[in-house]
């Protein structure tokens, strides 16, 4: 069978091998090889694959920069100021994407890189012992819920936007594509928001009941655990606006005992490991990293490097007296330029989900839901607020809730999602406005005429 290039040429081992059991040398492949059915023999084989999905995970198009900075980008409303001379990112910026641009065109294809690297391992798990299997395609599962939740976030109208059985998200594909006999099964024209939401909510289950608490003693957050996989459906069903059900999923990696928050709120990030804080996080070395020159959250932010961003006096104002979060910025030599500490240094941990947010999606589910899972919401708050240094507030509301998230995550990529789930606005674009979606990119509707392209585009 001859091997497809255009979706397994990323499939690479990770040069990252601190949470990598064993390396299989036949597997040890790099940029431009390619895998084929006949090499995937073992159980190391496909847990070589499993680990490939990690590591595609850490590219810019992916959680190593554009899943995070895009979505910052896109729901902006004049809190940054993108200042680079990256036409595709300034398009993204001031919400005029084309569809033939590299921006839509990389995340669509990293995703489904990703999405099919855990298919493959999933197709091969007759090749995995019978005492591993269920955790392995439920680590497998949970790779590819939470890259398709990405996906349907950029491509598609939210779920808040109601009409979900018709509203077009991206293609499902839940099938391995590594030879030309696959290629039929990976035309899927787009499946609909109701659809692949089922999918990832599918898969997540999956891993709660098939997953481990943690890896080993220093329990290793880099790979899916039980909790991570709760964590995400936490940010799911808070997207589907299901907050007794995000209530309770928050809940479960609070109450498990295995995350705590860190002493002080600039602990949390530029890391060269896993903190106490992190439930699910991206490791980058000098040798395996998202970028360090035109690539990777740091390149944008760090006054030291490209330094793209210029953020808003008015994003500080927002922070009470004495918030430690306030002074984690960095203001250039003549004070024109601010920018964000949380992406400083090169190759630090990327925190995906960690434990503040889910006191905070706790917090509002449970206002919103009219609930009582776990602690009181102002109590919930209060341990985000106190370990700034912020004052404690008095009493609480939905509201409150939302603006502690802008404080505690921003330039974290959470406001896109609140400003999707809430049905705001996003300067004078209503939150379901066609430029706040991403267009399908032209390469894959000209390769797959099924593809519907989002209107505007």
């Amino acid at each position: 069978m001859k091997p497809i290039t255009k979706y397994i040429s990323y499939l690479v081992l990770p040069a990252m091998l601190t949470f990598t059991a064993a390396c299989n040398k036949k597997l040890d492949v790099t940029p431009g090889q390619q895998i084929s059915p006949e090499q995937i023999k073992t159980e190391d084989d496909v847990n070589a694959i499993l680990m490939g999905a990690y590591n595609s995970m850490q590219d810019p198009s992916a959680f190593g920069e554009r899943y995070i900075f895009l979505a910052d980008l896109f729901a902006d409303a004049g809190f940054i100021n993108f200042q680079g001379t990256f036409q595709t990112y300034a398009q993204v910026a001031t919400r005029q994407i084309q569809k033939s641009g590299i921006i839509p065109q990389e995340v669509w294809r990293r995703g489904y890189v990703i999405i099919n690297t855990a298919n493959i391992v999933l197709a091969n798990l007759d090749k995995v012992s019978a005492e591993n299997k269920a955790a392995i395609a439920a680590e497998a599962k949970f790779v590819r819920a939470i890259n398709y939740f990405e996906l349907a976030g950029f491509y598609s109208l939210p779920y808040s936007a109601g009409n979900v059985d018709k509203n077009l998200a991206v293609p499902l594909i839940t099938t391995a594509v590594i030879s030309t006999t696959d290629l039929p099964a990976s035309k899927q024209p787009r499946a609909s928001v109701a659809d692949v939401y089922k999918q990832i909510i599918a898969d997540l289950l999956e891993g709660t009941t098939s997953l481990p608490d943690s890896y080993g003693e220093k329990k290793n957050k880099s790979r899916a655990t039980k909790y991570s996989a709760y964590a995400f459906l936490a940010r799911v069903y808070l997207a589907q606006g299901n907050y007794a059900e995000a209530a309770k999923a928050a809940d479960k990696v609070i109450e498990s005992g295995n995350y705590s928050l860190v002493p002080s709120f600039d602990a949390e990030f530029n890391n060269t490991a896993l903190s106490a804080e992190d439930i699910f996080a991206i490791l980058q070395t000098s040798q395996s990293n998202a970028g360090t020159s035109n690539n990777g959250l740091v390149t944008f932010y760090a006054l030291d490097q490209r330094n793209d961003i210029n953020i808003s006096p008015d994003q500080l104002a927002q922070y009470g007296p004495g918030d430690q979060r306030k002074n984690f910025y960095s203001y250039s030599s003549d004070s024109s330029n601010i920018t964000t500490n949380k992406w400083r240094d090169l190759y630090g941990t990327i925190p995906v989900v960690r434990l503040s947010e889910m006191y905070l999606t706790r917090a509002e589910a449970n206002l919103r839901a009219g609930t009582a899972v776990g602690d009181a919401p102002l109590n919930d708050v209060n341990k985000v607020r106190t370990r700034s240094k912020a004052t404690p507030l008095a009493a609480v509301t939905p509201d409150d809730v939302v603006q502690e998230r802008r404080l505690e995550l921003a330039f974290e990529g959470d406001n896109y999602w609140i400003v999707k789930r809430l049905q705001l606005n996003v300067g004078n674009l209503k939150y379901n406005d066609n430029m706040l979606v991403f267009p399908v990119p032209q390469r894959e509707i000209d390769v797959n005429p099924g593809l519907v392209q989002n209107p505007g585009y």
